[in-house]
């Protein structure tokens, strides 16, 4: 899977961009609030139909305009695809590949895949469980079609029954319907469970070795994966927990609530390893979405690196540039002193200047 070219309209601060990326590594440099992320929210947004910022669309929209236009060119296993995105201030994205409109942007899922890696990244492991379980969602999303067909139901089902619990406060009689919903809440959510069961194994078998590398052989990583509930106390628990949800007006119950540890031998680092074992723990996680994709979905993905070098040690910094040498990489950073201090070979260079982008060479 390579990117070969992408065409920006009214995106953020870029009025129109037409960018020719090679299939090795592609650096992005220049000063802070150029635009350089953008590029990267522009590629991601093709693969995943949402900002890795969790902006919204009309936020993306250049002030000045009502809608704008992503085009991404791809080539996948010798065929060329063309997704087209038109994101508007007032309505839902339009998505189209190869001409041809996605009846819902779900669909377009699972054709590029990406790794995106940036310093808010770092923070997977130390902060809270929803970012760990959004790791795993869109990992899983990109991988396994069924997977994202019972996310979405489920997410919509426990919106639902939000609605109803809020209800029932005013109108008790309603009580009597939870039991639809609840029917299907763990209908949808076992089939989550056990998915996310199965990727934790598989992570598990790729991350080992890339820790124990990565930590110079000091460290043995193993995440475990923490169910909310499991499945056999699934219907059980939710009719327990029926009474404490109405009192708070929230479904309390269910794989929306799951989280992941990170141990390393006894100790759990997301509450007591130190910074750099965290950080360590996090660049390891990324470095195994991409082995993931390789081996479950028999692709190779597309490395997005943001400014994440700066945030890095030097032995961390070579680690990850010597493990990205055979992928399509697009990396934007302040200056070029990483790569020529690493002695890395640097395949295409882009200067990116108030929202416009010159080539470059490596020594300019």
């Amino acid at each position: 899977m390579i990117i070969k070219s992408l065409e920006l309209m009214n995106f953020r601060n870029y009025d129109l961009l037409d960018l020719k990326f090679s299939e090795g590594t592609n650096i992005l440099y220049g000063d802070n609030a150029q635009g350089k992320t953008n590029v990267l929210e522009a590629i991601y947004l093709s693969a995943t139909t949402k900002s890795h910022k969790g902006s919204k669309d009309k936020d993306i929209v250049n002030f000045h305009a009502e809608e704008a236009h992503i085009r991404t060119y791809l080539e996948k296993e010798g065929i060329e695809y063309k997704v087209d995105m038109h994101l508007r201030k007032n309505k839902s994205k339009g998505i189209a590949v190869d001409g041809q409109k996605l009846k819902k942007a779900a669909d377009l899922l699972g054709l590029l895949k990406v790794v995106f890696f940036s310093p808010e990244d770092l923070g997977i492991i130390k902060n809270g469980p929803a970012e760990r379980r959004r790791f795993v969602d869109m990992e899983l999303c990109q991988l396994d079609n069924f997977y994202l067909y019972n996310l979405n139901h489920y997410n919509k089902i426990v919106n639902q029954r939000n609605k109803l619990l809020k209800d029932i406060y005013f109108n008790p009689q309603l009580k009597d319907t939870l039991n639809i919903w609840d029917s299907q809440l763990v209908s949808f959510g076992s089939k989550i469970i056990e998915r996310r069961r199965i990727f934790i194994e598989q992570l598990n078998e790729i991350i080992y070795g890339i820790h124990k590398n990565l930590s110079g052989g000091k460290e043995e990583l193993v995440i475990k994966y923490e169910p909310d509930v499991e499945i056999e106390k699934f219907e059980h628990s939710m009719k327990a927990s029926q009474e404490k949800d109405i009192k708070l007006k929230q479904t309390c119950v269910g794989p929306h609530r799951d989280d992941f540890s990170f141990m390393v031998g006894d100790i759990d680092i997301r509450k007591f390893g130190s910074q750099g074992q965290q950080r360590t723990a996090a660049l390891s996680l990324k470095l195994s979405e991409i082995e993931l994709v390789k081996k479950v979905a028999k692709d190779t993905p597309v490395l997005l690196l943001d400014d994440v070098l700066s945030e890095l040690d030097s032995s961390r910094q070579q680690f990850l540039l010597n493990t990205i040498g055979d992928i399509q990489t697009i990396i934007t950073c302040t200056g070029l002193d990483e790569f020529v201090n690493n002695r890395f070979e640097i395949d295409k260079v882009f200067r990116v200047v108030e929202g416009a982008i010159e080539n470059a060479d490596a020594n300019g």
